[in-house]
């Protein structure tokens, strides 16, 4: 794995650029080099079916999955991952390049991860007051209003067990931008709650995006997908199929592939 030195990228950059992506389990190419990339301000959903290579793809953005081959870039942070997977042992550089790297994102997951000993509040000032070395005062009025912002201001006190799931996964968001990442990624974020909680989950989401918020997102959501994406991405077999705005691929998809898993997500 290598760094590329940093440079200051054009104002009219894309915020995140992922080139000729790969990824295998085993015998399993699961990413077959993939190209994506991401402008400031902007939604891009990835839809595809179950074992498609979706989340694999998004995790690969802030290396949770350390793709087998091919370079990412987040801001002015790229990383060129040449053939640190197959099972080699990272250095203390390796995990240096990676830290600067996932640095630059904020993860939101299928399931919350909260710590269960630690309010809500607390579980949202941890990553900024230990890792970022912020002075906890700030990082304290940050977290109280990030959790107002999630429609948690009275919530802050409560443990993960007091919450009901939509309201872990709305600590989990606010935990995410407590980091102040240039991208939000979210896999999956509705896909463990119970239908009626959905729609809270759905609706701040659905702000951070009418904010201005870069956000890359996971979901089987197709509807909210249709509604808050500036680009939908549909992932099939590990390759991009199809990519446009949603009125492209979701309302007039072109390939076979997408309008066969629409039809099948859009009849149940």
């Amino acid at each position: 794995m290598t760094k590329t030195p940093a440079t200051r990228q054009p104002a009219d950059a894309p915020l995140v650029v992922a080139h000729q992506i790969r990824k295998s389990f085993g015998d399993n190419e699961v990413l077959r080099g993939v190209d994506l990339t991401v402008d400031t301000g902007t939604v891009t959903v990835i839809i595809g079916p179950s074992g498609s290579g979706k989340t694999t793809l998004l995790r690969s953005l802030n290396a949770l999955e350390i793709p087998d081959s091919g370079t990412v870039r987040i801001g002015d942070v790229e990383v060129d991952f040449g053939s640190v997977g197959h099972g080699r042992r990272l250095g203390r550089a390796d995990r240096r390049t990676l830290a600067e790297l996932r640095a630059q994102s904020g993860m939101v997951f299928q399931e919350h991860n909260l710590f269960p000993h630690k309010t809500a509040l607390e579980n949202v000032t941890e990553g900024p007051r230990i890792t970022q070395h912020r002075p906890e005062q700030e990082v304290r009025a940050e977290a109280t209003q990030l959790l107002a912002d999630v429609g948690l201001a009275d919530q802050a006190d409560k443990y993960p067990h007091q919450l009901s799931g939509g309201q872990k996964q709305r600590v989990g968001i606010a935990r995410a931008l407590a980091m102040r990442p240039a991208v939000v990624l979210f896999d999956e974020p509705t896909s463990a709650l119970d239908p009626e909680l959905v729609g809270d989950v759905l609706a701040v989401i659905k702000d951070l995006a009418a904010g201005g918020r870069t956000m890359v997102i996971v979901t089987h959501e197709i509807e909210f997908a249709r509604q808050v994406g500036d680009q939908v991405v549909f992932v099939d077999g590990g390759v991009i199929v199809e990519r446009g705005t949603p009125a492209e691929v979701i309302g007039k998809p072109q390939q076979d592939r997408t309008r066969g898993f629409l039809r099948r997500i859009l009849s149940r």
